[in-house]
């Protein structure tokens, strides 16, 4: 019988842009190159021992993804990986087509992209909201109590010569703020939109920068550095504390809440499979969350498959849960 989980189960500024997308190139380049997606072979088919697990395209997803494949090959399943996919408007698609099976998300976020009218905010109320929204072809492990939010960055500097602590202080400035987030940024409901609609902070066209490494290192550079006076990036990067960024308050809850989840393509779906993403959604809290972001995106630069492996064998996971 399958167990029963809560109520998620089953469930110049131009230049830089071209830069940015010269370093996630070089990245990609660097990990065997071109589109995951592509050339890739078939999908997992109908064994349901076999899984494919994807990843978006940046480092805490992809080591996220890379827990889940270690910690179900250690319980029988043949795992394969595609990482680095991109966005949730390529990994989605992805899913319901069978080019992956499992990928790792976040709640509030996940929530919008499925239903743009969503309002929810709160993890029990994104929690409640999430199933209707997954319709047939998609559900969802339980959540981790492992949370990593969107949130607006400036410098310490920023914040201190114009006494920055929430995002509304930064509206009357609109007009001098230069914003780093990906491109879907400047279009989703939580995005631009969100911040003008709930803090008045109206950012143009001309002074938005898309950066398309998911507030790694490219978006950190650009902020650190003046070329963006404000960015988007989440709140477990080790980069806010190393550099002495400052995360504007939120107390309008623009950002809803991001509890870590697997999502499962339904066909591919088992007891067998919740049960071993569980045992790790139990064990990933955001403290976790954020060393494991430290050691791969900080100055050790531990590779995610390493990282994860690690952190599988820590938690004891590296052994069959049942």
């Amino acid at each position: 019988m399958r167990t029963t989980h809560s109520p998620v189960s089953r469930r110049s500024r131009r230049s830089l842009a071209v830069v940015a997308g010269v370093v996630a190139a070089a990245a990609l380049a660097a990990c065997g190159g071109g589109d995951p997606l592509t050339g890739g072979g078939e999908g997992s088919g109908d064994d349901a021992n076999a899984v494919i697990v994807g990843s978006a395209n940046f480092p805490e997803s992809e080591t996220v993804a890379n827990i889940y494949a270690e910690a179900l090959r250690a319980n029988g399943f043949d795992v394969t990986t595609r990482l680095n996919i991109g966005s949730r408007e390529a990994y989605v698609p992805a899913l319901r087509d069978g080019s992956i099976d499992v990928v790792p998300d976040y709640t509030g976020n996940l929530l919008r992209y499925l239903d743009p009218s969503a309002t929810a905010t709160a993890a029990t109320d994104v929690d409640a909201a999430l199933p209707a929204a997954l319709g047939d072809e998609l559900v969802t492990a339980a959540p981790a109590p492992a949370e990593n939010k969107d949130a607006v960055v400036v410098t310490r500097e920023t914040a201190e010569r114009w006494n920055l602590t929430t995002i509304a202080d930064l509206a009357p400035h609109s007009d001098d703020v230069t914003f780093g987030a990906p491109a879907e940024f400047a279009e989703r409901p939580v995005g631009l939109p969100g911040l003008e609609e709930k803090y008045g902070l109206v950012v143009s066209p001309d002074n938005f920068v898309p950066i398309g490494d998911g507030g790694g290192p490219a978006t950190v550079e650009a902020l650190r550095s003046g070329q963006v006076l404000a960015a988007n990036i989440f709140t477990t990067s080790p980069a806010i504390a190393a550099n002495d960024f400052v995360v504007l308050e939120d107390p309008e809850n623009n950002f809803p809440a991001q509890n870590v989840i697997p999502v499962i393509r339904a066909a591919k779906d088992s007891d067998e499979l919740e049960e071993v993403l569980d045992a790790v959604s139990a064990k990933l809290t955001t403290e976790e969350l954020t060393e494991l972001g430290d050691e791969v995106s900080g100055d050790a630069k531990v590779e995610p498959e390493a990282a994860a492996r690690q952190w599988v064998a820590d938690q004891g996971l590296d052994q069959p849960v049942s």
